[in-house]
């Protein structure tokens, strides 16, 4: 326990000295990416990893997140904090009315209506422009101000997301260590053994459906106020996949996979951005689509368990008695 409590304050120091010593706002930007990236995915693991249920639609939530403070804050002229808290009321909303009908599907067909929903919904972003502005988006979301306290530079920025990471993983740790958690690994192992011995499988599978909703939507208000623009683009079905791969990638079930699956995926991505024109000069696109696919298969054969099971490898084996 000692090992533990000394891991996580090296981990907290180091994540608030951070900051100190990056002196570009890009690089500030993309750890804010992945820290918004890794909120979205603590909630998939919750679904994917525990309740054992698929989703290719969260970018859809994550976009319902960022409207829904783009339109109350510019359009209806309300206060930064209560738009925030409507955006995870939104797709917690949304999550619970088609998640019913949605997760008596098995496994396929889940993920192709999940797939649906999240394309439905980029549809009607880009055509509800008396909504959200269409494919133009919207401009002018004012800065996230808790009291005097105005979010108004990447620095400010970083420490808040970062801090709303840590108290989100807290409390899903919580979580999966509850009654409710086990009842979910019951389900991920096997549904119908899970009936028989008495679980509501459907109530809990709806539950971790709104509750990653939730965390999607609390990710997407976030990023509106931290971008103060919104258009379609960042919601369509390839972030959705994305986010599925970061949670496999980090390692379903595990307690360090959103944050490892969130900074690798988001990390290479940048880093073959700039990497590939320099060695392929006017390369386009494409090679960094296939570069990024071969690594990240490189990484899933030699990991398929996930990076987050990484951690495995410093805990203490257990010594059994021999008799």
């Amino acid at each position: 326990m000692n090992k533990k409590i000394a891991l996580w304050g090296i981990l907290i120091l180091a994540f608030a000295l951070l900051p100190l010593f990056i002196k570009s706002n890009y690089l500030l930007g993309v750890l804010i990416v992945i820290g918004l990236y890794t909120i979205i995915v603590i909630g998939l693991g919750i679904l994917m990893g525990y309740a054992g249920q698929v989703s290719f639609g969260h970018a859809a939530f994550f976009g319902m997140g960022s409207y829904t403070v783009a339109v109350l804050t510019t359009a209806c002229h309300w206060p930064t904090i209560p738009a925030l808290i409507a955006s995870l009321i939104l797709p917690g909303l949304v999550a619970a009315i088609i998640g019913g009908p949605t997760l008596k599907l098995r496994e396929l067909y889940l993920a192709l209506a999940t797939l649906a929903f999240g394309i439905l919904v980029h549809i009607l972003f880009n055509e509800l422009k008396g909504i959200t502005g269409g494919p133009s988006g919207m401009t002018g979301i004012p800065y996230l101000s808790i009291g005097g306290l105005v979010f108004d530079r990447d620095i400010k920025f970083y420490y808040l997301v970062w801090v709303t990471v840590l108290l989100v993983s807290l409390a899903v740790h919580n979580l999966i260590h509850s009654r409710m958690g086990r009842a979910m690994r019951a389900i991920r192992e096997s549904e119908h053994a899970s009936e028989t011995s008495g679980i509501d499988t459907a109530g809990l599978k709806l539950q971790a459906f709104v509750f990653s909703a939730v965390l999607a939507g609390l990710a997407g208000g976030l990023y509106a106020f931290y971008v103060t623009f919104v258009s379609p683009s960042p919601f369509g079905f390839h972030t959705s996949v994305q986010f599925v791969l970061m949670a496999v990638v980090g390692g379903l079930g595990t307690f360090w996979g959103p944050l490892l699956g969130a900074g690798l995926v988001v990390a290479l991505g940048e880093v073959l951005r700039w990497a590939i024109p320099l060695v392929i000069p006017g390369a386009g696109g494409e090679y960094q689509i296939i570069f990024f696919g071969i690594i990240l298969m490189l990484i899933m054969v030699i990991k398929p368990e996930g990076l987050g099971a990484i951690t495995d490898l410093f805990k203490k084996p257990r010594v059994e008695e021999v008799q």
